[in-house]
């Protein structure tokens, strides 16, 4: 491959994934920003503030991150010929178990920097234990549409799928000529 050619495939590569990053970082931050302004309103009633916005958009970018990593090792691909809805399915609770390893890891070493206990993180018969417990049920049950989309996209091409949600009805793709 000639080197301008091969500077035009990495530009390439790397402008996909940095979109592949927006956007899963952006659906990611959509849900831990809903999940942390509803916790915010439950705390309220109780008039203990919160503020951790931050922490949410932070975490969001971490695990787009985390997603993408464990694309490029192929996580949830031993199904990839079999129907949408086990595909589907597959892919959220083989990355969820994924995510749960490196939040288990988040926690042993914040839990080590912090003078903690590592036992305490993780002590699940306590309010903070149904957290966690919680928060892992809603992060998986928000991963479902995230992959139905990702396998969709596989399916039916990136392009395909990018156009039937941005194009107008009859019209074409934002930024493309007639």
């Amino acid at each position: 491959m000639s080197d301008p050619a091969r500077k035009e495939k990495i530009k390439r590569v790397l402008a996909h994934e940095t979109e592949q990053y927006l956007v899963t970082a952006a659906f990611l931050g959509a849900f831990f920003i809903s999940l942390t302004t509803y916790r915010r309103l439950v705390l309220a009633e109780y008039h203990i503030g919160t503020f951790e916005f931050g922490v949410a958009v932070v975490k969001a970018l971490v695990l787009a991150k985390v997603v993408l990593i464990g694309e490029a090792m192929h996580l949830g691909e031993r199904v990839r010929t079999q129907p949408l809805l086990l595909t589907t399915l597959w892919k959220t609770l083989v990355f969820s178990l994924f995510i749960g390893a490196f939040v288990i890891v988040e926690h042993a070493v914040a839990a080590l920097i912090h003078h903690r206990p590592i036992a305490a993180e993780f002590n699940l018969g306590s309010a903070p234990g149904y957290e966690l417990l919680a928060r892992i049920q809603l992060e998986t049950v928000a991963l479902v549409p995230f992959f139905a989309f990702r396998e969709l996209g596989r399916i039916l091409g990136e392009r395909e799928l990018n156009q039937l949600f941005l194009r107008g009805p009859r019209g074409p793709v934002r930024g493309e000529q007639k």
